[in-house]
């Protein structure tokens, strides 16, 4: 059975992966970013995740590895949370994708810009534990409608559709 080794030891991504990868062994470690502790922009969130990735790939033992970055970005002033993936194979194949984006208060960009971690933000503004496993921000700002692991199981998906496509396709 091939293995995929997960950058993270957070539930919600582990979950996701395994429900999108249920065919693969799943294994979890924990991974480095290597980029801010709260990575604002896409790029930034994509090479977060592309990071994790690579790491999972050259410390696990698996034939893929797969990375997860949350962050934000700003659209014409609004500041938006922004989720990307990354699957990279043994072969050197490298696939990416993103997830939803939604406007967050005005009121967390000056934080955000400051260095504070959006999961921080989003405990002080609820009054309540948001956890980074559970509903994640995504929850708090749809009425839990959709959760972080919503987003991840998307992000899965469209990895695993090109990781499918290309192995389809002809060379």
């Amino acid at each position: 059975m091939e293995k995929i080794i997960v950058g993270s030891l957070n539930p919600t991504k582990v979950e996701a992966v395994k429900e999108v990868f249920s065919h693969m062994k799943v294994e979890a470690i924990k991974a480095p970013s290597k980029v801010l502790a709260q990575p604002i922009g896409n790029e930034m969130t994509r090479v977060g995740a592309i990071n994790r990735a690579q790491f999972s790939l050259e410390n696990g033992e698996g034939m893929y590895g797969i990375g997860f970055e949350g962050g934000v970005l700003f659209i014409s002033g609004q500041l938006y949370l922004c989720n990307w993936g990354a699957l990279l194979t043994r072969n050197g194949d490298l696939f990416t994708a993103s997830g939803f984006n939604i406007p967050l208060p005005n009121s967390f960009t000056v934080p955000i810009l400051a260095g504070e971690e959006l999961g921080n933000l989003i405990e002080q503004y609820s009054n309540k534990i948001y956890s980074r496993s559970k509903e994640g921000a995504i929850g708090l700002f749809t009425n839990d409608l959709m959760v972080r692991k919503d987003i991840y199981l998307q992000i899965a998906t469209l990895l695993k559709g090109q990781l499918l496509f290309t192995n389809k396709e002809p060379k």
